[in-house]
């Protein structure tokens, strides 16, 4: 399925929500939008297995027996992310509890704990059952491991478990006292009975204590994807074994380091931003699947990847699900997101999901089929965009351009949660974002690395609000601008090491040789508060008092007690340069910030004649390359640019005129960039 070349376009189908007669009509669709592939059996478990150790795999024969027929395969999924209600009543102690205690009950999805014993041996026996019977069968291309893996749980065996995974990672109880400052408050710990999970305490609770837990929350979950892989695996060597990742805050996965564990990243992304902030979370999602996607690939195999495959595996085709509301998304967006994710290297694009449900707890989810059927304008643009997905073909296995990497950590994220931090404004993902933003605003390609990975090829390296950060990864990032690469660092970086405790002498702590400066005191900002900046904009959520330690003063602070120290600051360090944010700029002024350390690194935007508002992607490979341009503005947009438009076949030379709202991408000429 994966070294057969094109792009993958579907979605996740749920026929067992619909009677037979419906399955046909769907199969029809499928076709006339050149749909190629759909997951199936999700939220099937009670379908598939009524009763304990009872299965009926009849209707799901007739399925994949109907697809297969016509030429649609089949990521067939264990159904696990939603035990039938037989097993929660058999099974109370696998139910989860929340850190207030209170265990909680079936009714939703994700009703279990995955530290429960019987929930781990369901859960095996079902992802068993299906390989027994499917390993085989001609329409199954890809095995879909569970859903969104991300519940957490507090319950007796949760607490057994990370006592056990606890011991494991530090050994005695002197280490874990000394990785946690357990001095502090009286926490000192004399034996392992004691320790437990973070419940709801009086006030806060150890940010050693936390960040373990989500790190135990990370490690337990993908033993229990493994559990499941190595049993398709043994079933069907052949066939690759993915889960679908989900992005948020709130979702306790490391998903970098899991990436080794699949044979392909997959993500469902979901923006939440009805404005053009919804094109850049596009963008970053697509970007930290593609760094995800090479970071595994380099630890299977050993070397760096630059083309490694991802897919989009979840989307919202009509919907961009705001907080609160639904915003219907105007014609021609569900293309462009879609476009944007394969521009940045997925192979494929798929939605949740086919058909709208009547019922259920997310029957006003969008579909490719809304309730009013295919007569639709969602649906006609769901039959276009399968006709254009078939025409990009060609692009599968091509390298995205990037001259710019940001690292992404998500321990740090993690880390910067606990309440007891400076400011509760801290957002681990917004900072990366914001520095995201800027570059995306600018033109340039970003990578998106796990710290430690390679930055071969990479001239400048982002490091936003790292608050985390052990020897090996402040020694990475030294050892970039020593070698001649460009680095920079936005405020609360280095700060702590792995263990969250702090390090002493004054911040950036595991920074502040290659930066050149000395934090001596942190002033975050109130929400309506900003510091005017020297050499024009603003600074907003934070400042520090910096004093300079080698570095220069690019801008400094203009007014208050700040006023005249360096707000930012540049540094030459061995054969590189390193800047110093201790501030978050206004957007204006971060997109100019960021393009003169991209310049002065060596790094130039994909597309330097797109106006703003036009999307520029790169994909290079086998002596061609291809120039994805998508306009997310309402006005017509004139590109300098060359090449066929993959799109529409027509041939461009010297420009190209792309439609408000719309898209070109190009096969260009070897002299034509």
């Amino acid at each position: 399925m994966w070294g057969d070349g094109g792009l993958r376009y579907g979605g996740d189908y749920n026929p067992e929500q619909w009677p037979a007669e419906v399955w046909r009509e769907d199969v029809a669709l499928m076709r006339r939008a050149r749909v190629n592939l759909v997951t199936v059996g999700v939220f099937a478990w009670s379908r598939l297995e009524p009763a304990p150790g009872r299965y009926t795999f009849d209707w799901l024969d007739r399925v994949l027996d109907l697809l297969h027929d016509n030429d649609i395969r089949v990521a067939l999924a264990t159904p696990t992310a939603s035990p039938p209600p037989w097993f929660s009543l058999a099974h109370p102690d696998s139910l989860p509890v929340t850190a207030d205690g209170v265990r909680l009950h079936h009714g939703s999805r994700d009703t279990y704990c995955a530290a429960a014993p019987a929930y781990r041996a369901a859960a095996r026996r079902v992802a068993a059952a299906l390989a027994d019977r499917y390993a085989h069968h001609p329409g199954v291309a890809l095995w879909h491991v569970h859903n969104e893996y991300g519940t957490t749980c507090h319950c007796a065996h949760t607490g057994r478990a990370f006592r056990r995974w606890l011991a494991s990672r530090y050994g005695d109880l002197d280490t874990l006292n000394a990785a946690w400052a357990t001095s502090f408050w009286s926490q000192h710990y004399t034996d392992w009975a004691q320790v437990d999970t973070p419940r709801a305490t009086q006030y806060l609770a150890n940010p050693g204590h936390l960040l373990d837990f989500r790190r135990f929350w990370s490690d337990t979950l993908l033993a229990a994807y493994v559990e499941q892989r190595d049993l398709l695996r043994a079933a069907a060597p052949a066939v690759p074994v993915t889960t679908n990742y989900v992005l948020g805050d709130w979702v306790p996965v490391d998903h970098a380091r899991w990436a080794a564990e699949v044979d392909v990243v997959a993500i469902d992304h979901y923006p939440d931003a009805s404005d053009g902030g919804a094109e850049e979370q596009t963008a970053l999602a697509a970007d930290l699947a593609r760094g995800w996607a090479r970071h595994g690939a380099r630890r299977r195999t050993g070397h760096a990847e630059r083309a490694a495959p991802w897919l989009l595996m979840e989307s919202a085709p009509g919907q961009i699900h705001t907080a609160g509301r639904m915003h219907a998304k105007e014609p021609g967006r569900m293309a462009r997101h879609s476009l944007s994710h394969v521009a940045r290297g997925s192979r494929g694009v798929m939605f949740f999901q086919w058909r709208a449900p009547a019922g259920g707890a997310e029957r006003f989810h969008s579909a490719l089929v809304p309730h009013a059927g295919p007569d639709t304008r969602v649906f006609r643009e769901a039959v276009a965009l399968g006709a254009a997905m078939e025409r990009l073909s060609e692009v599968a296995g091509a390298a995205v351009e990037a001259e710019v990497a940001i690292a992404w950590d998500a321990a740090s994220g993690w880390a910067l949660d606990h309440p007891g931090m400076p400011s509760p404004r801290l957002s681990y993902r917004d900072e990366v974002h914001a520095a995201h933003r800027a570059l995306w605003r600018a033109g340039f390609g970003c990578d998106v690395v796990p710290p430690g990975d390679p930055l071969d090829g990479y001239r400048l390296l982002v490091l936003p609000a790292l608050y985390l950060a052990s020897d090996a990864t402040a020694e990475w990032a030294r050892r970039h601008v020593h070698r001649g690469g460009h680095l920079l660092v936005t405020w609360l970086s280095g700060v702590a090491d792995e263990h969250a405790r702090v390090r002493l002498g004054g911040h950036p702590g595991a920074l502040r040789d290659v930066l050149g400066v000395r934090v001596e005191e942190f002033h975050p900002l109130a929400e309506d508060e900003t510091l005017p900046l020297r050499a024009g904009g603003t600074g907003h959520l934070w400042a520090e008092t910096v004093r300079l330690a080698g570095a220069t003063a690019v801008t400094s602070y203009a007014g208050g007690v700040l006023d005249g120290l360096p707000a930012v600051t540049r540094h030459r360090f061995g054969a590189g340069t390193a800047w110093y944010l201790s501030t978050r700029p206004d957007d204006a002024t971060y997109r100019r910030l960021l393009t003169d350390a991209a310049r002065s690194a060596g790094a130039a935007p994909v597309c330097p004649g797109a106006p703003a508002g036009v999307e520029a992607v790169r994909r290079r490979g086998a002596g061609t390359s291809w120039l994805f341009l998508l306009n997310h503005t309402d006005r017509p947009q004139r590109v300098p640019a060359a090449g066929v438009d993959l799109l529409t076949g027509a041939t461009i030379d010297p420009e190209v005129h792309l439609p408000a709202g719309g898209a070109a991408v190009l096969r260009e000429a070897a002299a034509d960039h």
